[in-house]
Formats: structure tokens, C-alpha cells, sequence
């Protein structure tokens, strides 16, 4: 059975004092003993983290990493400097480092190397922008970030792996992608993966969907049979919000 996971993105947001108090109002709700939570808070708080959540089930995920195991990469970090803090989750190609970073499909891939060759497990983000959606091209948009992203793995590889679609248009702005258009994306997604590998594999990948999830709609999204949890940004800010949206599995 595919992992039902929810992880909190908290981008650039926070200070140590502010992360501190969320984890411990985090660790106060009562949270769905059968759904993975997870955190990502920036990178100076990932050791403090690691540290308050020791004694709870939440996991700890680093927002980034660089490609190259050590070396002159001024404000980079690498995926052993992230195991040796007791990190082993990463995001890689969120749309705001593809738009804002120009990190493009070959250089994720790089990544995605780098992780898996150091033992990281990861939540891989892609997803449409507005006017791909608009144009009707955002399946093959997907099909093409996942191919070149992700399609050079073994099927062995995909154990820890874990995908997140984004819809770059719903993300931060408000606007959600509805259940409906969630789920057809999401089936289109293991229809890819069957094609790559097999209907085994593509049946075992949790799916998460990320674009302005809330406690209002993550019911709704989450009884979608391919929408395995989600990948939430602002609301994971608000630990009573961040806990209903676990929750509403």
C-alpha cells in the first residue's frame, strides 16, 4: 500500500525562535498515526529541528541540496553535510528553484544522482505553468519533466523516491487545481511510470499533489484514488491548519 504522506514547505520563512514554537505547537496536535508527516524548514534550522522532533513521529526534510559531494560552492550544501544532522529527505526541482535558480532538467538530474547515490531519499517536485496548462500542453510537460528528471533511474532507484505535483499556477497564488483535474493528472502520471517501467512500480509511487492546499479542500483532494497526500506551503506556516490537513485522510 502507498504511503500517505504530508510535508510542510516552509521556503524562506521563520526564525529560529518562530521554528522552534511551530515544532512544539506541531508536536501538540494530534495527528493521524497512518499518514508520514514531515517538515521542511530553512537550512540553518534542519540541526535544531532534527534535535525537537526526536521524540515525535515527524520527519525532518531539507529544502535543497548541491549536486557535487564538497568543493568551492559558496552557500551550497551537500547531501552528506545533510546525513550528518540526521537529515534523509530532500525536495528537488520545486518550481520556485526551476523559475527563480534556472535549475533545469539536466542539472535536477544530477541531483536526483547525487541524493540517491548517498543514500537520500526524496520528494521530487515538477509541474505545468499557467500557460502550458492554457495551451493544453501540461501533460506533456510533466511527461517530459519526469523523462528527463527521473527516467535515467533504475526501477530498483524508485524505493525512494516519492513525486509531488505542482501545478505552478496554484502554488502561492490561491487558486487550487480542482479533485478532478488533481486526479486526471495524477493517473496521467502512473500512466507514464507504467510506460517506463510497469504497472507495479507506477501503483507504488505516492503522488503528492502541492498547489494552495487547505484545510477547506484537503479532504476532498485526498479521497482522489491517486492523490497520495500533499506537499503544503503556506498553510503548513499555522500548526493547527498544517494538523487538520494531516488529518483529513
Amino acid at each position: 500500500m502507498r504511503k500517505k504522506i504530508v510535508a510542510g514547505n516552509w521556503k524562506m520563512n521563520l526564525d529560529a525562535a518562530e521554528s522552534q514554537k511551530l515544532i512544539e505547537e506541531l508536536k501538540s496536535q494530534s495527528l493521524a498515526a497512518n499518514v508520514t508527516v514531515a517538515v521542511a524548514p530553512p537550512f540553518v534550522h534542519l540541526s535544531s529541528a532534527v534535535s525537537q522532533t526526536s521524540d515525535s513521529s515527524i520527519g525532518v526534510i531539507a529544502q535543497n541540496m548541491h549536486q557535487a559531494k564538497s568543493g568551492a560552492f559558496t552557500g551550497e550544501v551537500s547531501s552528506s553535510m545533510l546525513k550528518s544532522i540526521g537529515v534523509h529527505t530532500v525536495l528537488l526541482g520545486h518550481s520556485e528553484r526551476r523559475a527563480y535558480f534556472h535549475e533545469t532538467d539536466a542539472l535536477l538530474a544530477e541531483k536526483v544522482d547525487a541524493a540517491l547515490a548517498d543514500g537520500l531519499q526524496l520528494i521530487f517536485c515538477f509541474g505545468e505553468e499557467l500557460a502550458e496548462r492554457k495551451s493544453n500542453t501540461h501533460f506533456d510537460v510533466v511527461t517530459h519533466q519526469l523523462t528527463e528528471g527521473l527516467f535515467h533511474l533504475t526501477a530498483a532507484q524508485w524505493e525512494n523516491i516519492v513525486l509531488a505535483y505542482e501545478p505552478v499556477w496554484a502554488i502561492g497564488t490561491g487558486e487550487t487545481a480542482s479533485p478532478a483535474q488533481a486526479q486526471e493528472m495524477h493517473a496521467h502520471i502512473r500512466s507514464v511510470l507504467a510506460a517506463k517501467y510497469d504497472a507495479h512500480l507506477a501503483q507504488g509511487v505516492s503522488v503528492l499533489y502541492g498547489g494552495s492546499v487547505k484545510p477547506a479542500n484537503a479532504q476532498e483532494l485526498f479521497s482522489q484514488a491517486d492523490v497520495d497526500g500533499g506537499l503544503i506551503g503556506g498553510a503548513s506556516l499555522n500548526a493547527a491548519d498544517f494538523a487538520a490537513i494531516v488529518n483529513a485522510f
